[in-house]
């Protein structure tokens, strides 16, 4: 229960450990009670633990995360201490992940190799119907899938996961599941089971529960939204309990809430490529950007009413809380419902929403433990930052209230260009994000460089969430995993045009042929099908290029076995390009071989099933 032996190189460790010194250690977390899982009448005792290598190493994704709280309780402290706030024994952050994914029928997914080897259609025609008739959002759940839903509900229930909402998602056969807040590092355990507990239920009721985060083209991908926000636990019952995020009742508890806000901001703004790579996924570069998704760019939606507070703040203006507004409905029987100081923007990647932050852009399919540990990372610089300059400023004055606003007025100017409030989708905002100067990282092997960057060397290694070994072999890790889902969607891109899509068109084009000739012997004049089968011969025509070109990228970027870098770097662009073109002609044949004569399951029959 308390430690374990377990190999430690049976799986990705980034150097760390080798089949020749494999010895790692498992130690019981015991802030994340065990659990017992039930599976065709076998019970498991399951121990959340950390897993460190026989030096120390942290091999597992928590032990980073339970550093960087710690670091965060110990930097806010120091703060909460300096502005007058007595007595807090702990800070630590609370999380509430909002889980996306699809469920599509058990027998469409065994009918795609691409499904069932990487998660997403590699190729699939658009359907005259997506999401454009908005339709899927606010209709009701279909009973089979609430049947699936509701007995994963009840078996997480078991498992002490507390799910408060279920609803349709945009998507067609998009569903979400959301947590109540809890601890984050309890979150994200309950996280991990939610995931675990819909594929395993889902198979139950002749389903598949799909967590990539695109499986589907031209229609939104799946995210995990993961509200963050800042709890104190203190000897001060005034402060007990108290959310950092949350706006006060009184000029002090805004000073407090002014400067954490500030904190996060200097955060996210100065760490922005960090945060960035903590999400950079070979799943998540095809969703970024795209169908309602946050963008690379990673940039902060406050609200009208902060927004202004912080713009006069930053102008050397005092700044009143907005009086509550009313959004009156002009129906006798309804009440008038109180509008919140900000309105939500689904475009942003990390939106202030009232009491917490919502960091949009994780991936559904993602273990949220590292991405929060950056943010945890940055947010603890930020407040050392601010720290050492409240110090300063507090040489200067005796008013605590006059330092904070001083200091929080000069973060506030340096962190605008991270402040935006528009529409992230729109292409202005790319052009705009270049003008401040803000990173766009489209593709995940630029993204992922950012994680050993000096400065994020810097603070991640100087603040002692990883050390410099601990971050390379996570760096090498994630680029590795790039490589390998690329190169088996690559392989299973090349079976699929050669044993389902080509056989396809010939089969088709066997039948037309024989239409042709049988119409020719029987003297009609006009024969359509010949057209039809010289269109078609065209399109196989072009694929097999393609396809030879498919061949060349695979055979050159295995040939780079030894330098995984230049293998990420040459699948991102030659091997994305080279897929893109391939999937444009498979679609175009798709739309022009007889339905009876396609092999696949199509988008139409996968996303409204009948």
């Amino acid at each position: 229960l308390i430690q374990s032996e377990p190999d430690a190189s049976s799986f990705p460790s980034g150097g760390l450990r080798a089949t020749w010194e494999a010895r790692g250690y498992t130690a019981w977390n015991p802030a994340s009670p065990v659990f017992i899982v039930e599976s065709t009448g076998a019970r498991t005792l399951c121990i959340p633990s950390v897993f460190i290598g026989y030096n120390g190493e942290a091999l597992d994704e928590m032990t980073p995360l339970l550093r960087s709280s710690d670091v965060l309780s110990e930097k806010s402290i120091e703060l909460l201490d300096l502005i007058g706030d007595k007595g807090v024994q702990r800070v630590f952050t609370t999380l509430g992940p909002e889980q996306e994914y699809f469920l599509i029928d058990r027998a469409h997914f065994g009918l795609r190799p691409d499904l069932v080897m990487g998660g997403r259609t590699l190729i699939g025609a658009p359907p005259p119907r997506g999401q454009q008739l908005e339709d899927h959002y606010f209709g009701g759940i279909p009973e089979r899938i609430q049947g699936c839903i509701s007995e994963a509900e009840f078996e997480l229930y078991k498992l002490a996961v507390p799910i408060t909402t279920r609803h349709n998602e945009v998507a067609p056969c998009q569903f979400e599941m959301a947590p109540y807040f809890e601890e984050t590092d309890l979150g994200v355990d309950h996280n991990q089971l939610v995931m675990a507990t819909l594929r395993r239920v889902a198979l139950r009721h002749g389903l598949q529960a799909l967590l990539h985060e695109k499986p589907f083209a031209g229609i939104n991908g799946s995210g995990k939204h993961c509200n963050w926000s800042m709890q104190l636990i203190s000897s001060s019952s005034e402060l007990d309990g108290l959310n950092l995020l949350k706006p006060g009742k009184t000029p002090h508890q805004n000073i407090r809430f002014l400067v954490f806000l500030a904190a996060v901001l200097r955060g996210v703004h100065k760490h922005s490529g960090l945060l960035r790579a903590g999400i950079a996924t070979s799943g998540n570069e095809h969703r970024l950007g795209a169908n309602e998704a946050p963008p690379a760019i990673i940039s902060v939606f406050m609200g009208d009413m902060l927004t202004k507070v912080i713009e006069e703040i930053a102008a050397g203006k005092s700044s009143e809380n907005a009086d509550l507004q009313m959004i009156k409905l002009g129906v006798a029987k309804l009440p008038e419902v109180r509008r919140d100081n900000t309105d939500r923007n689904r475009t942003s990647p990390f939106a202030f929403t009232g009491q917490k932050f919502e960091f949009r852009a994780v991936g559904s399919s993602a273990s949220i433990a590292f991405p929060i540990a950056l943010l945890n990372t940055a947010v603890a610089d930020a407040i050392g930052e601010i720290t050492e300059s409240l110090r300063a400023a507090l040489k200067k004055t005796k008013s605590i209230d006059d330092a904070v606003l001083k200091v929080v007025r000069e973060v506030f100017k340096e962190t605008a260009p991270i402040r935006f409030e528009g529409n992230n989708y729109s292409e202005d905002w790319v052009k705009e994000a270049k003008k401040r100067g803000l990173p766009n990282l489209r593709r995940t092997p630029e993204a992922l460089k950012e994680l050993v960057s000096k400065q994020s060397r810097a603070v991640l290694t100087g603040l002692g969430v990883l050390s410099k070994e601990e971050l390379e072999s996570r760096y090498h890790v994630r680029v590795e995993r790039y490589v390998k889902d690329m190169l088996i969607e690559l392989h299973t891109m090349r079976e699929m045009v050669d044993t389902m899509v080509i056989p396809a068109a010939y089969n088709y084009l066997s039948q037309l042929t024989e239409a042709a000739a049988q119409a020719k012997t029987a003297g009609i004049a006009a024969i359509p099908q010949v057209t039809t089968a010289n269109q078609i011969g065209e399109l196989v025509q072009e694929l097999q290029e393609h396809r030879e070109d498919l061949n060349d990228v695979i055979a050159r970027v295995e040939a780079k076995h030894e330098d995984p870098t230049g293998q990420a770097e040459m699948l991102t662009t030659e091997g994305a390009d080279t897929m893109a073109e391939v999937r444009k002609v498979c679609d175009a044949l798709e739309l022009s071989v007889a339905d009876d004569c396609w092999p696949l399951p199509k988008y139409r029959e996968m996303l409204f099933p009948v």
